[in-house]
């Protein structure tokens, strides 16, 4: 055998080699390109997190919101509730109901008066400069209170944030004659807001007091 022939089976065998090392090895069933995602994809995934997001934050805030709006409601309502309750036992204990007036014949009003007098248990019965009185003034949508039987040294017992709209004390059984106690109903409307709350709370408040007082 040549020379020539014996190098060129050589050169043969050496590209065979050069050309198996250079293949890729594939599993079977393997892909030749692995895909991933595509931007639309990726677009409608981020719009939908974007969307439940919103959605649970907006659930929060309103709870938030409503957490507060109750708070601060109740804070005054509390306040509101503390003046009549103290309204009612002041009232309870003291006599000489009237209304509307320091010193009328009859201290009747089935109609109703924005203002009520009354003699505490602590006051002379033949002095009117010791009377106490729980008024409404329309023009301050408020509560006031006096304890020396004059409305200009009125104190309020209602918050700014309570609006009376209408106040009325009905007062029967003043007139010793009849067989009836002296008794006087309160009759409160008005509504609630608070620093931070956008909305009002409307109220309608009747209490009654009944004087403890024997009326021989």
């Amino acid at each position: 055998m040549s020379k020539q022939a014996t190098g060129n089976r050589q050169q043969q065998t050496e590209n065979r080699g050069m050309s198996f090392s250079g293949a890729r090895c594939l599993l079977p069933g393997a892909s030749r390109a692995q895909r991933g995602f595509t931007l639309v994809e990726m677009i409608v995934a981020i719009g939908l997190f974007a969307v439940v997001m919103i959605v649970c934050v907006g659930a929060l805030l309103s709870l938030v919101h409503a957490n507060r709006k109750a708070q601060a409601l109740q804070s005054v309502m509390n306040n509101l509730n503390i003046a009549l309750d103290g309204m009612v036992r002041s009232i309870r204990m003291g006599n000489d109901y009237r209304c509307d007036a320091l010193n009328p014949e009859d201290g009747d009003c089935p109609t109703g008066g924005r203002s009520f007098y009354f003699e505490s248990f602590v006051g002379q019965s033949n002095t009117t400069g010791d009377d106490w009185i729980y008024f409404y003034d329309a023009a301050a949508q408020r509560i006031y209170k006096s304890t020396d039987g004059s409305l200009l040294s009125g104190i309020p017992l209602t918050a700014p944030e309570v609006s009376i709209d209408e106040m009325l004390f009905y007062v029967i059984g003043t007139n010793p004659s009849d067989t009836v106690q002296p008794k006087v109903v309160i009759v409160v409307n008005g509504s609630v807001g608070a620093v931070g709350v956008s909305e009002r709370t409307t109220f309608h408040i009747q209490a009654t007091a009944v004087q403890r007082v024997l009326d021989l």
